[in-house]
């Protein structure tokens, strides 16, 4: 097999044989999308101008907020997209949400992933994913819709390399940077009266516009040719058929102070959103105010619920839907606009005293951390917890019937976990900190998602001292020298485990010492150390059977006949195995997982000695226990196995059926296996055959 390209410490392999899907991640085309001929004759332009000359289209759609920029570029985009035939990315970089700005590196890492690269093989470090980004986009003809930006830093390492691709960014800012090195700049200014009608009867009905077309028109100016205040508006006046257009009119006029600041977009559209929220009811108007100190820049309906103490149902959510106060983004989810959070924020600093706010913002992240714990007990049932008292118990938590449904609503709500976690610790909630980084352990070690495990786990550690909880330190000091194991940070690892050993003698926890000692021997596996790991596995197996932790001696055990196996030490891996097995199988609860592990690793010991007839008896039997289990890893570990015995037989049929069944798990978990036995079966077989006939 050959080998695959070096990215600092993570090696990238050639793409599997089955391509990943053709990205199309734009939001949909605005519904009541108006006029802008002018812009969209630049655009066009733009895109004819750098097709004859050969290079890459890149505009900037600059104007204030809510002037309608994402809208415009959705349209265009949609208009266009049949030029880019390898697809569109899109990310909103949140440049004034209200909150932190979204990295590059957390853009990036979402677009390699788009692009086919499995979450465990997306670099660590920015540079080398730029590095990566680039060549993966050398070649292709990509649409690029950068929303929201921020600065110009925040979008260089965004743009597509390829002269090909074209890239469309929206800001409130102008980006003069971008615009010295050839964007082109087009500024986005307010409707025309004229398209602001046009849109305002889009919304309410031709009819009741034609009605009353003077006062339609001064409607239209009140709110200064802002599309999102028109809209704001005209939502106003569809949801209340028997009002004439005339009644919002006056109701502008009434705000004397306000309508001589309708010159100023952004005061134009704090005039619009108070009428708004002076229509809601009292219970819509406080789930108003508290969402918008919602973490993350997206929720569901139950965690927005959750927000208020009483009285709180969905259909309080969908009354702020329908004044499209609050937008949904699909079945389930939904977002502010960034200007209506943060008029929804200063609602909240005005009329909730502190200790209110602070009590929205607990019972959102409470329930971030509920929801965290049920999915964790699914995944992971095993391992060691802190207990956690919740000051409000969170209702309408989700269940879930499986590893899959409790994984894929962590990978779902991750930023908002993570959001979550850097909430409490601004409060200096240092206990709910601490629990929301260890909740995240499933998803961190089945995603992998390294960059966000490597900043999860050192706030864990600092949230464990400030909360002064010395377990908590070692079993975090352990978490984060495990991951810095993972990424090739070696000499970091070592550092954090020792010190998770030292505190956890500190505290006399001798099951967190031998925990933080297994993790410093699978450190001397991955140096190459197998000598040192064998010699430290073996003394834990001893620790643990003095504690009575017969699970981690099974553990341990596994680890230990593993590299025993590395070794050549065949013999004495399968007495260290067969000993796993025997603790497995006396566990209550059982683990019917790590027994069929045990398997995994007897087979792989068996292989290495040559014992073929072993091989494929054991790994068939670890096979449908993993395939009853639903653990599609260890089934493509087995498949391998029973491939590579195949191979040594000579019988290339199974070899190549079981080669293919590992290359379909392994493309499943996302896993960089698959791109080795790609590349394999490609060698094995070169050419396709001829079609029949």
């Amino acid at each position: 097999m050959q080998a695959g390209v070096v990215h600092g410490d993570v090696t990238f392999h050639n793409a599997p044989s089955t391509p990943p899907p053709v990205p199309r991640q734009l939001l949909g085309a605005p519904v009541h999308f108006t006029d802008r001929v002018a812009e969209l004759a630049e655009l066009n332009e733009a895109l004819v101008e750098h097709r004859r000359d050969g290079t890459r289209m890149f505009a900037v759609l600059s104007g204030p907020g809510g002037v309608g920029k994402t809208a415009l570029a959705l349209h265009w985009a949609h208009t266009t997209r049949d030029r880019f035939t390898d697809g569109q990315l899109y990310v909103d970089l949140a440049g004034f949400s209200g909150s932190e700005p979204v990295q590059p590196e957390d853009a990036l890492g979402l677009f390699l992933r788009s692009l086919g690269v499995p979450s465990r093989e997306v670099p660590v470090e920015i540079t080398e994913q730029a590095a990566l980004y680039r060549s993966l986009t050398a070649d292709k003809k990509l649409l690029v819709l950068l929303d929201n930006a921020y600065s110009a830093a925040q979008v260089r390492p965004l743009s597509p390399s390829s002269p090909s691709s074209a890239v469309l960014v929206t800001s409130r800012n102008r980006l003069t940077g971008l615009v010295a090195e050839g964007a082109r700049l087009v500024d986005v200014g307010p409707l025309g009266n004229v398209s602001a009608v046009r849109l305002l009867a889009k919304v309410v009905g031709k009819r009741r516009v034609d009605d009353d077309p003077e006062r339609a028109a001064a409607l239209v100016g009140m709110c200064g040719g802002l599309p999102i205040a028109v809209r704001v508006a005209a939502a106003r006046l569809a949801s209340r058929p028997k009002w004439s257009v005339q009644k919002v009119v006056t109701e502008l006029s009434d705000e004397r102070n306000r309508l001589s600041m309708l010159s100023a977009p952004e005061l134009s559209v704090q005039t619009t959103f108070d009428l708004s929220y002076r229509a809601l009811r009292p219970t819509a108007a406080a789930l108003y105010r508290r969402l918008a100190l919602h973490p993350g820049r997206e929720f569901g309906a139950s965690v927005a619920v959750s927000v208020l103490e009483k009285d709180a149902t969905h259909a309080l959510l969908e009354e702020l839907v329908d004044g499209n106060l609050v937008e949904s983004v699909g079945e389930t989810r939904y977002r502010f606009h960034d200007l209506l959070r943060l008029h929804a924020r200063n609602k909240a600093n005005s009329e909730d005293d502190a200790d209110e706010r602070a009590c929205a913002v607990r019972r959102m992240v409470e329930w971030y951390l509920s929801g965290a714990m049920a999915a964790d007990l699914v995944v992971t049932p095993h391992r060691r917890r802190q207990i956690y008292r919740f000051l409000t118990p969170p209702e309408g938590v989700p269940e879930f019937p499986d590893r899959e449904s409790a994984l894929a609503w962590l990978e779902e709500e991750r930023q908002n976990l993570i959001s979550c976690g850097r909430v409490a610790e601004e409060h200096g909630w240092w206990e709910l900190a601490w629990h929301l980084s260890d909740a995240l352990w499933p998803l961190l070690l089945h995603h992998k998602h390294y960059r966000d495990r490597l900043e999860i786990d050192r706030r864990g550690v600092d949230a464990a001292r400030r909360w002064r909880n010395r377990f908590a330190e070692a079993d975090m000091l352990k978490r984060l020298g495990m991951v810095c194991t993972t990424v090739g940070r070696l000499e970091e690892a070592e550092e954090h485990l020792r010190a998770s050993v030292a505190v956890a003698e500190e505290i006399g926890d001798q099951q967190g010492v031998a925990d933080a000692e297994g993790a410093l021997a699978r450190l001397h596996v991955a140096g190459g150390r197998l000598a040192e790991a064998v010699e430290l596995f073996e003394r834990l197996v001893g620790t643990h059977r003095e504690l009575g932790a017969w699970r981690s001696v099974g553990l341990t055990l596994i680890d230990l006949g593993r590299a025993l196996t590395g070794l050549g030490r065949v013999d004495e891996a399968l007495r260290a195995l067969d000993e796993a097995t025997a603790r497995f199988r006396d566990l209550d609860p059982p683990d019917p997982y790590n027994r069929a592990r045990v398997m995994v690793a007897q087979a792989a010991a068996h292989l290495r000695a040559d014992d073929l007839p072993l091989v494929d008896r054991t790994a068939h039997g670890a096979l449908e226990a993993l395939k009853a289990l639903g653990s599609k890893q260890g089934a493509a570990e087995s498949h391998q196995l029973l491939a590579e015995s195949a191979e040594r037989q000579g019988n290339a049929e199974w070899a190549a059926e079981h080669w293919q069944q590992a290359l379909r798990l392994y493309t499943e978990i996302g896993s960089s296996k698959a791109d080795d036995i790609a590349q394999r079966l490609r060698a094995d077989d070169p050419q396709p055959p001829a079609a029949d006939g």
